[in-house]
């Protein structure tokens, strides 16, 4: 039976990082999902105050039908790198006061204060709803709290999340992450699990195609290739990725791979930027896999997704990974996967791809030439992702619980 549409609420929201995506990349595609899925069905009583950086442009204007009542300007502290974390709650309590002033007299049910980036206000006067994207600066202090500025705005950012009305996260397993790091309390903690982007919904249903011939050409693919989509940072683990593809260069071509699958398989990385791409060239070279790689920059939705989808697997070593967006496209686009068994992506995985130790580039090889080599497994596999694919929520899924969450925390106040 459909559920009834919860309250509208006023929603004061941090959307900085939509205005520069490379910087926060998982963040921003999170927001762009979640305001066109507002946008597309607007909700009786519900409005915004968005919160933005004064020296960039604001990319929300394309959410017409949006009820933005408000756009606050804040000092570009994004500039200020890991001191951010330290400055920002301040900033934001004083951007985010009387946000909620008279919402009721337009028809809202209550406020709500929506974190999905960085740091919530200290002092909130409204409840706080936290989207947790990320435990990777509780899982890996030593790289995400360094100095004395980070490490203050780590412990002060960990406060505030204990004291927000409403945590959600995409998996039970982030869920009971969260609570052990952060000593959250189980009740604050609510799954809303993460839909995919469209764009690999569509290239699923009809993999192949003009689409993705012209990109292999355009990159010099092969018909059969690997790929990986993310950044280059301490979550990910491209090193072991990297040491895994130069075991395989050195091992003989398997007997039973056809002949017009070339050995060792080869690897898209897409979207890591160019100093990105200088630095994991120069580690391949090191380790003899160079060969191996082909580069692609980030590019839109509908192009990657084509490339995912012609894939013959999607790659996702990490070491920390709360989300698992790229596991959730590949699996929307009905590819398998091969990933490390941390965070999210054991549970998001599932039976559709094989999961592997991280920092084990030898069992990591094992898997590669598994899934590359052995067609019977991978039709298996490829069988489990496409059964997958059908149960994957929607962002209007992602939406509609998030809206009940906001009602929920709004008459908590």
């Amino acid at each position: 039976m459909t559920q009834a549409a919860p309250p509208g609420v006023r929603v004061v929201l941090d959307a900085r990082p939509l205005q520069d995506p490379e910087r926060a990349p998982l963040t921003a595609r999170y927001l762009a999902g979640l305001l066109a899925a507002f946008d597309a069905a607007p909700l009786a009583g519900e409005s915004f105050v968005l919160l933005l950086q004064s020296d960039l442009d604001d990319p929300t204007t394309r959410f017409e039908r949006l009820p933005v009542v408000g756009r606050r300007l804040l000092p570009p502290t994004r500039l200020l790198r890991g001191a951010a974390l330290a400055v920002d709650p301040f900033l934001l309590r004083g951007a985010a006061l009387g946000a909620a002033w008279r919402a009721d007299r337009q028809g809202a049910a209550g406020a709500v204060y929506h974190a999905a980036a960085g740091a919530a206000p200290v002092f909130s006067r409204i409840p706080i709803v936290v989207t947790l994207l990320d435990l990777a600066p509780w899982e890996l202090p030593q790289a995400f709290a360094r100095g004395p500025a980070a490490s203050f705005g780590h412990r002060l950012r960990t406060r505030l999340l204990r004291r927000a009305a409403t945590i959600m996260v995409g998996t039970e397993a982030v869920a009971r992450s969260a609570r052990q790091l952060l000593r959250l309390r189980a009740r604050r903690l609510r799954v809303v699990p993460l839909a995919p982007d469209p764009a690999f919904v569509a290239a699923g249903t009809q993999p192949g195609g003009a689409d993705l011939e012209r990109e292999r050409v355009r990159l010099g693919l092969p018909s059969s290739y690997l790929v990986y989509v993310g950044r280059h940072d301490a979550r990910h683990d491209l090193g072991t990725l990297l040491r895994s593809l130069a075991l395989l260069a050195g091992r003989p071509r398997p007997r039973e791979l056809p002949g017009a699958r070339p050995w060792p398989p080869p690897l898209l990385l897409a979207g890591a930027s160019p100093d990105d791409r200088a630095a994991l060239a120069r580690t391949a070279t090191r380790l003899g896999a160079a060969d191996s790689l082909v580069y692609a920059p980030a590019m839109p939705a509908d192009r990657l997704a084509a490339l995912v989808a012609g894939a013959r697997a999607a790659v996702q070593p990490a070491v920390s990974d709360a989300a698992g967006l790229p596991v959730i496209d590949a699996i929307a686009a009905g590819v398998p996967v091969v990933a490390s068994a941390v965070g999210a992506l054991p549970e998001l995985v599932g039976r559709a791809g094989i999961l592997v130790e991280a920092r084990h580039p030898e069992r990591l090889a094992e898997a590669l030439a598994t899934v590359w080599s052995d067609d019977r497994l991978y039709a298996t596999l490829g069988r489990a992702a496409r059964g997958a694919a059908g149960a994957l929520p929607t962002r209007a899924d992602v939406a509609s619980a998030t809206r009940r969450a906001y009602a929920a925390a709004g008459a908590r106040r």
